[in-house]
């Protein structure tokens, strides 16, 4: 059995990324979600290519942190399951969560995993935008098994909190 595991990142804009275009893109986000459907094509256009420009702006320890921090992680879970662990993110980086499964799909296991360091309920991305893009792998890859390992159980996190705590403050 060829199981891949896939670790589902938030992301962040770019330390460096011009701002002009961060303020565009924020507006222009904001703008498409209060309109929906009836956002106009030009709008969307614009806003697409600034999310294209802003997700494959280059990446590094000083520009964004959080993007090495998630390579990290993925080398560390990799390390420890011993199987390969690959990156994707909900916004602001590439590979989307999408094409990251895409990837990992085309490599033709019998299981992806995925995960997310997103733990606690309420959140948007964790509770619909992560289901909504497996669903739509999900979809190409019929012979494929995918699992969403979450939420967690929040004994598990409160313990985990615990035990960073005592490590740091001797408790």
């Amino acid at each position: 059995m060829k199981i891949i595991a896939i670790l589902a990142m938030h992301g962040q804009p770019p330390k460096d990324f011009p701002q002009n275009d961060l303020l565009d893109y924020f507006k222009l986000h904001f703008a498409i979600e209060a309109m929906g459907e009836n956002a106009p094509p030009p709008m969307r256009q614009k806003y697409e290519i600034l999310e294209e420009k802003m997700r494959n702006w280059p990446r590094n320890p000083e520009n964004d942190p959080y993007h090495v921090g998630s390579y990290e992680l993925a080398q560390a879970l990799q390390n420890q399951l011993g199987l390969p662990v690959y990156v994707g993110f909900n916004e602001f980086c590439a590979p989307t969560l999408e094409a990251i499964m895409e990837q990992a799909a085309s490599e033709d296991p019998t299981k992806i995993i995925v995960i997310t360091p997103m733990m606690t309920c309420g959140g948007e991305h964790s509770e619909r935008d992560i289901p909504l893009a497996i669903e739509s792998v999900k979809s190409k890859f019929p012979t494929i098994e995918f699992s969403y390992l979450w939420p967690f159980e929040t004994s598990e996190i409160a313990k985990f909190l615990m035990n960073q705590l005592k490590r740091n403050f001797l408790l």
